[in-house]
């Protein structure tokens, strides 16, 4: 097991099958950086084409069509002090009659605060005051090549995860991905320093980032969705639109897992499902939408 410091010196506007970056093995970590969805660095600095570029891909040694990577994200750590979101709600998220009222979009800028653990609207002015929030740092897009060579734009998402823009993606999370092409070709970027849920804005705080993951493999474990696990859950994903279509993935998703590694028949995995699911909602601003369906861990010790 060995900790890489990679330093990135181009980016992806696509995940596909592009050339590694790097070479890595079950169990390393890796410390990297990313840009924010605009291209800019750690110095404010567009040093590529914007549009969620990603950093990577990382090649996993061993990876195969059929096998599950697992990425623990250890660190996220907003590396700039000042991020930018949109300031108006998609016209998709609100009555079609609504939307010639909503005002002209441009972006907002913040002031990031590390030690404080808080971003301060700095503008434009509003009737919000002096608005300070709390940072809650996630990676809104990032995912493994997808199968048949395609490369997929990082505008979107799919069955290899992608711009799913959830902000559970935090530090201390693990997240599962389906291995489609060799080396899985993991890409990370799209750093937000908060976000609400379905990134209404089209946008959370997005800034550069300080990023370090660590990677194991599941041979032979084949999983169709992106799945997780934090402290208190464990959630599947499912990207799609309409809506509904995003639910019946994750929800589908959950159920096999419940069944495959809980031991849990149909029936026993709908009710529990039934009456303690939690569904968060991802992006809904973008070409597919994200749903996750959670299941509080608490609940699992009596499936074994």
């Amino acid at each position: 097991m060995s900790t890489h410091n990679f330093q990135p010196t181009h980016y992806h506007t696509t995940i596909g099958s592009h050339d590694p970056v790097l070479r890595i093995s079950d169990g390393d970590t890796v410390v990297t950086a990313t840009v924010d969805a605009f291209g800019k660095d750690a110095s404010n600095t567009e040093v590529t084409t914007r549009g969620n570029p990603q950093t990577g891909p990382f090649y996993v040694e061993g990876a195969e069509p059929g096998d599950t990577l697992v990425v623990q994200l250890d660190r996220i750590t907003p590396s700039r002090e000042i991020g930018y979101t949109g300031s108006v709600v998609a016209p998709n998220v609100v009555d079609p009659w609504y939307v010639r009222e909503l005002p002209e979009r441009e972006l907002a800028e913040w002031r990031v605060d590390n030690e404080c653990a808080t971003a301060t609207l700095i503008k434009p002015e509003t009737k919000l005051g002096n608005l300070v929030i709390p940072l809650s740092p996630m990676l809104g897009c990032f995912g493994v090549a997808p199968p048949r060579g395609q490369a997929i734009s990082t505008a979107t998402s799919a069955e290899h995860g992608g711009n799913m823009d959830y902000r559970g993606f935090a530090a201390g999370v693990t997240v599962y991905f389906p291995v489609f092409a060799p080396g899985a070709l993991l890409h990370v970027g799209d750093g937000h320093a908060t976000q609400g849920d379905g990134e209404i804005v089209g946008t959370g705080i997005e800034i550069s980032m300080e990023v370090q993951f660590t990677v194991r493999l599941i041979k032979g474990k084949q999983i169709r969705w992106p799945r997780g696990e934090d402290a208190e859950h464990i959630f599947a994903v499912g990207n799609a639109r309409p809506l509904d279509q995003a639910v019946q993935h994750a929800t589908t998703e959950m159920l096999r897992w419940l069944k495959e590694d809980y031991g849990l028949d149909a029936t026993s995995a709908s009710l529990l499902l039934g009456q303690c699911v939690e569904y968060d909602l991802g992006n809904i601003f973008d070409p597919a939408y994200t749903m996750v369906c959670k299941l509080p861990k608490a609940l699992l010790r009596f499936s074994h």
